[in-house]
């Protein structure tokens, strides 16, 4: 590992520079300003276009560009890689940045495959040994309404979890005009809403209830086959939604529902967690609110009612404005940065781990074995293989 001097500032390199390199760089633009965190530097910020990233470097804050991560990854001066690439991408650069001993950072899914998610996660174990952190950017567990909802359910204020729906509906595909690009191609994405916000969903559904997912059965549909490409109709290989049904331990049981057709539907997650003392619900179309229904409380009293998570009680939101100035999804990002530049300064690791990023890819791979063979899936923890048998 490249060990930094007390006094020297940690170095970041992005690598990427579109919708996911943009709220990044806006994190690490900002995170400064409002958490206490180790002092650090934007480096570099990488990407294929020589001109292209040059811009995008000066304009989010960048000191240079580059359009060779390789390179950018040998350099003493980068202590951090933040990968912000498609997911085509992410095991190779995440492999060859923790072995070269850099502190990393990737969007999620972890990768397109299963295969490649173990292998991802094997380095990660082995860099951490040397003091290298990893950690995978599930952005939404840093939405203080969801974190409140977290403490909500470790506090038993839920008694014992039921049952959860989880639904991540949008509409940017809903037009069959919509042209191709390369999140609709199995080659570059490797899954379609699955992969894509499913992922956030599988993942929300574990971090809440704190149990892992242990059966799927699962349902995959493209709507549109072809969209227009620059030399006409080209052929889309993923999926447009999904739905699945979810065995947990504890006798838990959750639903997911994820598409990119839902028209009207701009970016909503929706989120319904019952238990038997009580319940929570949740849409990121209204990020700052959180609705808890209280059933110890006498049947004449009870009704949902509407948290406000704007106090400096709440989680992460010290940090902001007076109480009722409400923050945006873009503040989830800069929540995300300060916990990772904390983790590394302290030498902890960072939550969510690429172990939970593994453990989301093991349920999304058997969503698509389950749709693709008609069947109900065991997932089995820890060993990365999967037991199908008759629905």
């Amino acid at each position: 590992m490249n060990h930094t001097p007390e006094a020297r500032p940690l170095g970041v390199a992005a690598i990427g520079y579109a919708f996911m390199g943009k709220a990044h760089s806006n994190a690490w633009r900002n995170v400064a300003s409002f958490f206490d965190v180790p002092a650090f530097e934007q480096k570099v910020l990488v990407g294929r276009d020589a001109i292209q990233v040059a811009y995008a470097a000066g304009k989010y804050g960048w000191a240079e560009s580059a359009t060779d991560w390789r390179e950018v990854i040998e350099r003493d001066d980068i202590h951090i890689i933040d990968i912000c690439a498609p997911g085509w991408m992410h095991a190779e650069i995440a492999i060859a940045a923790l072995e070269a001993g850099k502190h990393v950072l990737v969007e999620k899914p972890l990768a397109n495959t299963l295969a490649e998610a173990e292998l991802m996660t094997a380095a990660a174990a082995k860099a951490r040994k040397r003091g290298v952190q990893s950690m995978i950017g599930f952005n939404y567990r840093r939405v203080p309404a969801l974190a409140l909802a977290k403490e909500l359910i470790a506090e038993g204020r839920l008694g014992s979890i039921r049952h959860v729906r989880a639904a991540y509906l949008q509409d940017w595909l809903a037009d069959p005009e919509t042209p191709m690009s390369w999140r609709l191609r199995k080659e570059t994405a490797g899954s379609g809403a699955l992969g894509d916000i499913a992922s956030h969903a599988v993942d929300q559904i574990q971090f809440l209830t704190g149990q892992a997912v242990m059966e799927v059965t699962g349902t995959l549909r493209t709507f549109v086959a072809e969209r227009p490409g620059p030399g006409g109709p080209e052929e889309v290989t993923v999926d447009d939604a999904v739905w699945a049904t979810l065995g947990l331990t504890g006798n838990l049981s959750a639903s997911v529902e994820a598409s990119r057709v839902a028209t009207g539907q701009k970016n909503s997650l929706k989120l319904e967690i019952y238990g038997s003392a009580g319940s929570l619900t949740f849409d990121l179309e209204n990020l700052n609110e959180l609705m808890f229904l209280d059933a110890t409380v006498p049947v004449r009293e009870q009704g949902f009612r509407r948290i406000l998570v704007n106090e400096p009680q709440h989680p992460y939101l010290e940090a902001w404005w007076p109480q009722g100035h409400i923050i945006g999804w873009e503040h989830t990002f800069t929540h995300q940065v300060r916990d990772f530049l904390v983790a590394v300064r302290d030498g902890s690791q960072p939550s969510p781990s690429f172990e939970d990023g593994l453990n989301v890819q093991r349920v999304l791979d058997a969503v698509q074995e389950s749709a693709n063979n008609k069947s109900a899936i065991a997932v089995v923890g820890g060993t990365g293989n999967s037991q199908s048998h008759a629905a």
